[in-house]
């Protein structure tokens, strides 16, 4: 199923540069025959060891991992419900995405940005220059990310009320539910400077407040920019200079993927390792649409085992004759790690 996210927020807080590092981790589309790009979007993939360690156990061919469709999405402004800046295109592009991801300014000016010194230096250089060369100016003169939310959530606020005016006009009750702005999952990107990343940044209890329950991530763009054209040997090098277990953009994707209430499965063999997307509580002759769309109508049997399980086992031969492996009916939920052959 293909699952999108929308960049979002108010002009200069790094939508661009998070988009264009996001857009360096793209995706091989030949291996999703069915997948176009526009100029905004970026396919990127899901981190998961899963599929490798399969695709090793299994001598696989290819490996597939489950994808995230990311929408650059033009800047808010306040008076965007009523047209203000590209207000008309945010709200229309808006509307068409799974989730939204929700940059917020948490630096001060000079902005984070990377200077030419930085580009030539070696990567532990690197890791302590941000350049400054340019300044970024809050484009209402200050820093306040709960102001910012606010500024946000008031204008999706007043579009989903324009939508239920229109609605209410056409008077027909055979309509379609309404698909409200504010009802979509939001996860908080909370861009700070080099310093504050070093340091530990986190929300305070007032931003805490305007976020609600709902998740974040803490990152700073430019540094994302350099990591996503970086080697693997040279990415550790700055995670471990700055103390950061895992990239902020592997972070937003994993955490796209918990926020949209998803779960992986997986398929291997010597043609391809791949994983696939399914929603929590799915019985599995729904979960194996995402592999045929005949399969849910089709569906006999499966038989089920947990992707560690498999690869302890040795792979599936040894894990028949051990009796590990589980054959299911169309009552089964389908769970996250589960290794499926559907059969039909």
């Amino acid at each position: 199923m293909p699952l999108s996210i929308g960049i979002v927020g108010l002009p200069n807080v790094g939508k661009s540069t998070l988009f264009k590092a996001l857009t360096n981790k793209q995706v091989d589309i030949q291996n999703y025959p069915f997948t176009t790009i526009d100029p905004n979007v970026g396919v990127v993939a899901v981190p998961d060891e899963r599929v490798d360690a399969l695709a090793l156990m299994s001598n696989s061919k290819k490996k597939i991992y489950t994808t995230i469709d990311f929408f650059d999405i033009a800047g808010l402004v306040k008076g965007a419900a009523q047209g203000e800046g590209l207000g008309n295109k945010f709200l229309a592009n808006i509307r068409e995405v799974d989730a939204i991801a929700h940059v917020v300014r948490v630096f001060e000016d000079p902005a984070p940005s990377l200077s030419a010194d930085r580009q030539s230096a070696s990567p532990a250089d690197q890791g302590r220059a941000w350049g400054g060369a340019s300044i970024i100016h809050h484009i209402y003169n200050r820093v306040d990310p709960a102001d910012d939310i606010e500024i946000i959530q008031t204008e999706l606020g007043l579009a989903d009320l324009q939508t239920k005016e229109k609605r209410n006009e056409k008077k027909d009750k055979n309509l379609p539910p309404l698909e409200l702005l504010t009802d979509k999952k939001v996860i908080f990107v909370f861009n700070a400077s080099e310093a504050q990343l070093a340091s530990g940044w986190k929300p305070d209890e007032k931003l805490l407040k305007a976020i609600g329950d709902r998740d974040y991530v803490v990152l700073s763009t430019p540094l994302e920019l350099l990591l996503s054209e970086s080697t693997a040997d040279e990415k550790k090098e700055y995670l471990t200079e700055f103390g950061i277990k895992e990239a902020g953009l592997d972070q937003l994707i994993k955490k796209a993927y918990k926020t949209l209430g998803l779960v992986t499965f997986l398929t291997t063999g010597e043609d391809e390792s791949r994983a696939w997307t399914a929603h929590i509580g799915d019985p599995i002759p729904k979960a194996s649409r995402a592999i045929h769309t005949d399969f849910e109508k089709l569906f006999i049997r499966a038989e089920v085992i947990n992707w560690k399980t498999l690869l302890e086992a040795g792979g599936y031969v040894p894990a028949r004759s051990k009796g590990l492996l589980r054959t299911v009916g169309r009552d089964y939920i389908i769970q996250e790690g589960d290794v499926v052959e559907i059969k039909i």
